[in-house]
């Protein structure tokens, strides 16, 4: 029964997009490409009260300013168009975004030169997390018409006092990607702070809630193409991931689980960050068993961690990692602590 109310709360309630709601879609191009990525604290330069951003502003910690913030959105806004460089498109048809502050900061980005020629159009809505940042989704219209999106919230709570621990919404979009009736899940689950088996309850809470809304879908519609994509702070071979939320490697597929696109990569040594020189693969895409069908609609064609010499730390001890805008309180003007990661989907 709760399964079955969620799936009319996704898939019966529509919420209008802030921008042109009468979108169509009229590209003859056959492939899209998914994108993710984590922003590093994409944050504006105003203190927002109620919400824990003093550190990025002028007199903050971090001396963040308009300076900084504008270099950032430039870096930022280039990566995304050469993400969709990388198969000869024109930006990614639809990209997640996680560590946004608000819907403000991702209108800059959008209209950053680099980008404001493919027009992407904004879902965001804020969310309870402490420090504000947030989950969004961009898509470029003649790739995807927007149907309908939700966020839906995360509850846990603390062991000791019992008191919520607010987080970051789980943000469902559904909508037509080259023509096809497709549904995202943008994630950003609770991070690894005071330790990865003493933060353990909650990704496990994100990855069940993650798995009710595949499942709740799945009860309307049994063929629904799903992806979800998001940084997950866990690795594919965690039990989040591939005990609640059932997102494995090909070979391991039973009936009803996901497939873990990036999954293989990171067994190759593959990651999007790196700590104390072990590669992580938290930012991840996951599908549903019907896109690797290779029948009439979308088809998935490979996923990828996109990176080149500019994102990553060119000397040094560091080399090779993520060039990060902050290391703690140090600004390095760099891109992001996370590399992205994207998709390729074709229509047969």
């Amino acid at each position: 029964m709760k399964q079955l109310v969620l799936s009319l709360i996704i898939l019966g309630v529509t919420i209008s997009c802030s921008f042109n709601p009468k979108n169509v879609s009229n590209s003859n191009s056959s492939k899209a490409i998914v994108g993710f990525y984590n922003l590093e604290n994409l944050f504006d330069t105003i203190n927002t009260e109620g919400v824990f951003d003093e550190e990025f502003t002028p007199e903050g910690k971090k001396n963040w300013n308009t300076q900084r913030y504008q270099l950032k959105k430039s870096m930022l806004a280039g990566v995304i168009k050469g993400i969709g460089d990388t198969a000869n498109v024109k930006g990614p048809a639809v990209m997640g975004l996680c560590e946004v502050e608000n819907i403000n900061v991702i209108k800059d980005l959008v209209a950053h030169n680099e980008l404001q020629d493919l027009n992407y159009q904004i879902v965001h809505q804020d969310s309870p997390d402490k420090r504000g940042i947030d989950v969004a989704f961009i898509y470029q219209p003649t790739y995807f018409v927007l149907d309908h999106y939700k966020a839906i919230p995360l509850f846990i709570y603390d062991d000791k006092d019992g008191d919520r621990i607010y987080t970051r919404d789980q943000l469902v979009v559904s909508g037509k990607l080259l023509g096809e009736t497709t549904h995202f899940i943008i994630n950003h689950w609770p991070s690894r702070y005071g330790g990865e088996e003493r933060s353990r309850p909650a990704r496990k809470k994100a990855a069940e809630l993650c798995r009710s809304i595949v499942d709740s879908i799945h009860a309307i519609d049994a063929s629904a193409n799903i992806v979800i994509m998001g940084d997950l702070n866990d690795d594919p071979h965690n039990i989040s991931v591939k005990n609640e939320l059932r997102a494995l490697i090909k070979s391991e597929l039973k009936e009803g689980d996901l497939y873990n696109t990036l999954a293989e990569k990171h067994q190759q040594g593959e990651g999007t960050l790196c700590y104390r020189g072990t590669w992580n693969m938290f930012d991840q895409i996951i599908i549903t068993q019907n896109l690797l069908n290779e029948t009439d609609g979308l088809n998935y064609k490979g996923s990828h961690v996109f990176v080149n010499s500019d994102l990553k730390v060119n000397e040094g001890k560091y080399t090779g990692y993520p060039f990060r805008t902050y290391v703690g309180k140090r600004y390095d003007g760099g891109y992001s602590d996370h590399f992205p990661v994207y998709m390729i989907l074709e229509k047969k």
